[in-house]
């Protein structure tokens, strides 16, 4: 017999004596989805709307995200689902002097600090983008309204749901302005699967034979194993390592890797309906991090849509 699980439900989360900003979980008995509200990260380089702390597969209290460190801080305030445009490619940049501004979104206006390239680790002064909120029992939605500089104008929309053992995101970008945009998405994934060390019991399945290309040092290569679709760690990282991904280039317009504790069989799997523009892998001893880009090519009025599809499983 099936037994379908509940709706979601949306809760509103506040802190203790106020020193917490507001959150919410989204929630359908299956999954808890913990989500920071507006204002929660200011930094300049995530993504602020549908900024995802926490996903737990209620069967088990299996968790699946981690902050990107550990030490309080330390790094660029990511953690867990959180999504991020033009690190390599940020829209207006180049054609504007030191002080000037330029849009990212999901984020605001960004001032540029001075002449020297683009930088996805720089602090940036921000003016946020207003942003509309909309919630139900199924689904959480959040729309950046459009901001007018130099005659680039974005809207964006992200909305997060659950079915069953299943989060969706949606997105949808519009360009409102004068000026063509060209730019790119990810999402860093920063995932602990309940918290446990990265090393030789976990593996990452991708699309065709894995490839390591463009390794950040030799220890990345060292560490890294391979066998057709299948990447593996040949012990436990003692510091960060990052490479980026091939071997997927005829996966088409859908794509799918998968992460998981071998002993445990937990694990989770993202997919999606898009073409890929590259893949990357980020980590470190608390993190791993599959990293799938897509390309963003818009003329004015022109606008995109593309999804990220997570299932979270475990045996039991």
């Amino acid at each position: 017999m099936n037994i379908r699980a509940p709706a979601p439900l949306l809760i509103a989360v506040a802190g203790v004596k106020g020193h917490v900003i507001m959150g919410y979980k989204l929630s359908n008995g299956v999954l808890t989805v913990d989500i920071a509200d507006l204002g929660e990260y200011r930094g300049s380089r995530f993504d602020w709307t549908g900024f995802i702390t926490q996903v737990t597969l209620e069967r088990g209290g299996h968790t699946f995200c981690v902050p990107e460190s550990l030490i309080p801080g330390e790094g660029s305030g990511g953690q867990g689902l959180c999504n991020e445009f033009g690190i390599s490619r940020a829209i207006g940049y180049d054609g504007i002097k030191a002080g000037d501004w330029f849009p990212k979104p999901g984020v605001g206006l960004l001032q540029k600090l001075n002449d020297q390239p683009y930088s996805f680790t720089a602090d940036y002064p921000v003016q946020p983008f207003a942003v509309k909120r909309e919630e139900s029992r199924h689904a959480l939605g959040f729309t950046s309204e459009p901001l007018e500089c130099g005659g680039y104008s974005v809207l964006f929309n992200k909305t997060i749901s659950l079915q069953n053992d299943i989060l969706t995101i949606q997105y949808k970008l519009e360009n409102k302005g004068k000026k063509p945009i060209h730019t790119e998405e990810y999402m860093h994934n920063f995932i602990g699967i309940n918290g446990m060390t990265t090393g030789p019991e976990f593996e990452l399945r991708l699309p065709g034979n894995i490839v390591i290309e463009a390794p950040e040092s030799s220890y990345t290569s060292e560490l890294l194993a391979l066998s057709g679709d299948r990447l593996s760690w040949r012990a436990r990282p003692d510091r960060p390592f990052y490479c980026k991904l091939g071997g997927w280039e005829q996966t088409g317009e859908t794509f799918a890797w998968e992460l998981r504790h071998k002993p445990s069989g937990i694990g989770v799997r993202e997919s999606g309906d898009f073409r890929i523009a590259r893949m990357a892998l980020w980590g470190e001893q608390h993190v791993i991090s599959p990293e799938v880009f897509v390309n963003i090519s818009l003329l004015p009025r022109q606008s995109k849509h593309w999804r990220r599809i997570y299932r979270f499983f475990s045996p039991s």
